[in-house]
C-alpha cells in the first residue's frame, strides 16, 4: 500500500477547498460533480467516497477529478474548524482501501466519442490541453457540452469550485472565450450551461 499524502489549496471560491492527493482518483479527462447526496447514488456516477463526504454536515457539494476532491461548504462553517478532521477522514478512507467509485461507474464513463465533428474534436482538444489544467488548479473542472455550428456558440459545463464562483463568468468570457475564438475560428461565443 502506498502512503497517502493530502494537502489543501484554497480556490477562488471562498466556500470551496481543494484536497489534493499523491495519486490519481479519477481517470484522465473525467470529472464527477455531486450537488447533493442523492447524486452520489445515480446510475453511472455512483461514488461511495462522495456519499461518505456528505455525512459531514457542512458539505454542500463534492467534486472529484484527476488527483483531487473539491468540497464546497455552507456559508456558516469556517474552514479552519473542519479542515483537519476532513483530511484525517480522507487519509483513513484511502489507507483502508475504500473505493472512490463503484466499478460500473468506471466502466460506463469515457471521454472518447467517435461521432464528434472535426470542429468539436478541435474544441475538446483546446479545452483539454489549455483550459482544463488551469481550471483544475483552482479546484474546478470544465467539460464540453455542445457546439452549435450555425451560431458558433460553444456550451461548457463548469463544475467543482467553478460552480457558483464569482470569478467564473470573467474567466469564461475573458479567458476561455478569447482562447477558443482565436484557436478555433468557427467559435464565436462560449457560454456556461446550467450555471
Amino acid at each position: 500500500m502506498q502512503p497517502v499524502f493530502i494537502y489543501t489549496e484554497a480556490s477562488p471560491n471562498p466556500n470551496s477547498m481543494k484536497f489534493v492527493f499523491n495519486f490519481e482518483l479519477v481517470p484522465q479527462g473525467l470529472s464527477f460533480d455531486y450537488p447533493d447526496l442523492a447524486a452520489t447514488q445515480a446510475e453511472g456516477k455512483s461514488s461511495p467516497l462522495a456519499g461518505d463526504l456528505f455525512q459531514f454536515p457542512f458539505v454542500q457539494r463534492v467534486f472529484l477529478a484527476s488527483n483531487f476532491v473539491t468540497l464546497t461548504k455552507d456559508d456558516t462553517t469556517d474552514w479552519g474548524e473542519v479542515i483537519l478532521d476532513t483530511k484525517q477522514f480522507l487519509k483513513i478512507y484511502f489507507e483502508e482501501n475504500h473505493p472512490v467509485f463503484e466499478q460500473k461507474t468506471v466502466e460506463r464513463n469515457t471521454t472518447i466519442v467517435d461521432t464528434d465533428s472535426p470542429t468539436v474534436r478541435q474544441i475538446k482538444t483546446v479545452l483539454d490541453d489549455y483550459v482544463r489544467p488551469a481550471v483544475e488548479s483552482d479546484g474546478g473542472a470544465i467539460s464540453f457540452h455542445s457546439f452549435e455550428e450555425e451560431t458558433g456558440v460553444v456550451k461548457v459545463l463548469l463544475q467543482g469550485s467553478c460552480s457558483g464562483c464569482p470569478s467564473s463568468t470573467l474567466t469564461l468570457k475573458a479567458g476561455i472565450q478569447n482562447l477558443l475564438t482565436q484557436m478555433v475560428p468557427t467559435v464565436k461565443e462560449v457560454v456556461a450551461e446550467g450555471v
